[in-house]
């Protein structure tokens, strides 16, 4: 029988978290037929000749160059057999009832394009990750639940957009959004993949039953120079390309507040000159920008105010929490993962 789902994990010398990731896949029970698909993006590290050495089972895609998050996990959705896509980062181990979880909720919530899963972390599962994301109508991305109690995250409801390190969306519907925006390269992609989806009427379903457990930045770690540049430039260009002109018009002082809060946070945190790059960045493609932004604006079938309905109109709180938690987890001491890799 082929694969009803496709669970393209990307990797980047992702060696020493590979084994957990795909033995937790490949310990799935109750879970519809699915494959798994490793897009490798030039990995040194001998990822490749390991999953090929370990798991012959894994169909491995290498792009033969890092492609980055958003087009590695293109070229997977290119690749991929199953008429639905999970996308799983390779610094996750699933529960064993993750894949069947997300298949539920897809069936049981036709209302909803996206399924987004429960991330809490891999050496503390008892504080969550992400329960889905947010966006805040000042014009940023934020992570529910994230840095609380996995327990206080334990009902499943409608949110803005799925976090891309673990979510499920029929393949036809991914690709029909156009996939992960390439230029993003890495970070706010999924979250200018859901804003896109939004704006085509299509929702996002948070399962909560479906959890997985996350390093969190095991590729790249959240505050270095490149993760601060990409986040940055990216939050100016989700903001910009998606965001209807009525209500860029009213969120544009608070935009630019809201902006210079998270500066002054990086410029404290050691990392002001790559988050000023990253604004500049943004600045300089204004013009390509603003063309994908009419073909993004063209598509739209939502009015403002059912758009707005899911956007968290207070930012200040909710942002100085998750950033004072990406602090203390960007200083605590690495512990090795559960499956000792």
């Amino acid at each position: 029988m082929g694969a009803t789902v496709s669970v393209v994990v990307l990797n980047y010398n992702g060696r020493r978290w590979l084994h957990g990731c795909l033995g937790a896949l490949r310990s799935q029970r109750g879970a519809p037929p699915f494959e798994i698909v490793l897009v490798d993006n030039a990995s040194t590290d001998g990822s490749v000749e390991e999953v090929r050495r370990t798991a012959a089972d894994v169909r491995i895609v290498e792009t033969g160059a890092n492609l980055g998050f958003a087009e590695g996990n293109n070229v997977g959705a290119r690749h991929a057999a199953g008429e639905w896509l999970a996308f799983l980062n390779n610094d996750t181990e699933a529960d064993r009832d993750w894949l069947a979880r997300l298949w539920t909720a897809a069936q049981t919530q036709p209302q909803c394009a996206l399924f987004t899963s429960r991330l809490v972390f891999l050496d503390d599962p008892s504080i969550v990750d992400s329960a889905g994301d947010g966006y805040l109508r000042a014009g940023g991305a934020f992570k529910h639940g994230h840095g609380g109690a996995a327990s206080d995250a334990a009902a499943s409801r409608e949110v803005f957009g799925a976090c891309g390190g673990a979510f499920m969306i029929r393949r036809g519907t991914f690709l029909s959004l156009g996939g992960f925006d390439p230029r993003f390269f890495m970070v706010h992609e999924d979250v200018d993949l859901s804003y896109r989806a939004r704006l085509r009427g299509l929702r996002c379903w948070y399962a909560a039953d479906a959890v997985v457990r996350h390093a969190g930045s095991g590729s790249l770690g959240a505050l270095s120079p490149s993760a601060v540049f990409y986040g940055q430039r990216n939050l100016e260009w989700t903001w910009l390309k998606n965001t209807p002109a009525d209500l860029l018009r009213s969120t544009a002082l608070s935009h630019v507040v809201y902006s210079m809060a998270g500066l002054v946070h990086y410029l404290r945190a050691g990392r002001g000159a790559a988050a000023l790059r990253g604004k500049w960045a943004a600045l300089r493609e204004l013009r390509s920008v603003l063309r994908d932004r009419r073909q993004v604006q063209r598509a739209r079938t939502v009015d403002t105010a059912d758009l707005e309905r899911w956007m968290e109109p207070q930012w200040l709180a909710a942002k100085r929490r998750e950033k004072a938690f990406a602090i203390s987890r960007a200083r605590k001491p690495e512990r090795p993962s559960s499956s000792g890799s």
